[in-house]
């Protein structure tokens, strides 16, 4: 019997550097320099994971090495692949004027090189909590494709995910009693009212209510390697008619394509729930409402008050 291979964390990090004018604006979260992401790595340390793969754009290697990349080397193995808006199918070209990168999809892609077995998958930018990275690397240290594909995604509540500042996309999930995900459904403006989170999808001309339990995509995957057969065969079918239509924003979508996969019934995806609040800087505002978290976390002894020493 093969043996089976450790969990790997793959980091989605391509955008950082333009979000924030360059990595030397993205700020600290604590006193000692630290970002978001170091956090989600060292939970993932502490989960069990041993190796990380960066998705960067190779315009960011440089700076990301030096305040990023080469910090995590002394603790975890870590790994660089590059999204860059050539890397197409063949006969494809990048249409004139297109500078958007192609989406997470594209992203995942650009791993098959260096990913053969099970991967978690996450944003550079946002902070998932302990419970999440530990259940994630216990389901895919477990798990095995059967007659579906079988993966997992972290389900947070979409009320432990919303910010007092403006509006943010979720990816609203319909769970299945057995806890299998049914459907995915992209809400890109959700904003809170009062107590109460609302969507719309005319501007602001009409608002639907979201319940208290409405569980959300933060975009914590995890997959077998299947899911890389998968993308790599649909790329193409995508770019045929996307390229027609929207040449120059069309994206690649993750959760598009696992939805796909679903309603083909070839894979199913178990939700993990987390109780956890996430966090993340979507507005500049948001970060005062991090960096207090933070500190509640070490002065709760959830973090050493020097992360990696």
């Amino acid at each position: 019997m093969e043996m089976k291979k450790k969990p790997v964390l793959v980091i989605m990090a391509a955008g950082m550097g333009s979000r924030y004018g360059g990595l030397k604006q993205i700020d600290p979260v604590d006193a000692h320099g630290n970002k978001i992401i170091d956090f989600s790595i060292y939970d993932a340390v502490e989960a069990g994971f041993e190796k990380v793969v960066f998705i960067i754009k190779k315009a960011i290697e440089k700076e990301f090495k030096e305040h990023i990349g080469d910090r995590m080397a002394a603790h975890v193995k870590v790994e660089y692949v590059y999204q860059e808006l050539f890397k197409l199918p063949d006969g494809f070209e990048v249409p004139d004027g297109r500078v958007k990168p192609w989406g997470t999809g594209h992203a995942i892609l650009c791993c098959e090189e260096v990913i053969d077995g099970p991967f978690a998958v996450i944003n550079a930018d946002d902070y998932y909590g302990k419970s999440a990275f530990q259940s994630v690397f216990n389901f895919l240290s477990q798990v095995q494709d059967g007659n579906k594909y079988q993966f997992s995604m972290v389900g947070y509540k979409l009320y432990n995910t919303l910010t007092e500042n403006g509006h943010v996309a979720r990816g609203v999930c319909t769970v299945s009693e057995h806890g299998l995900l049914t459907d995915i459904c992209e809400r890109t403006r959700i904003e809170k009212h009062g107590e109460k989170a609302e969507f719309t999808e005319d501007d602001g001309a009409t608002w639907t209510g979201l319940s208290e339990d409405t569980l959300v995509s933060m975009n914590l995957w995890g997959f077998t390697s299947s899911i890389l057969t998968e993308l790599k065969e649909r790329f193409p079918v995508f770019l045929n008619k996307e390229l027609k239509e929207n040449p120059l924003k069309c994206e690649y979508f993750l959760p598009f394509v696992v939805d796909e996969l679903l309603k083909e019934e070839k894979a199913e995806v178990t939700v993990l729930k987390s109780t956890d609040r996430w966090y993340g800087v979507t507005y500049q505002e948001d970060k005062k409402t991090v960096v207090d978290a933070i500190a509640g976390f070490k002065a709760a002894g959830l973090y050493p008050e020097k992360l990696w020493d």
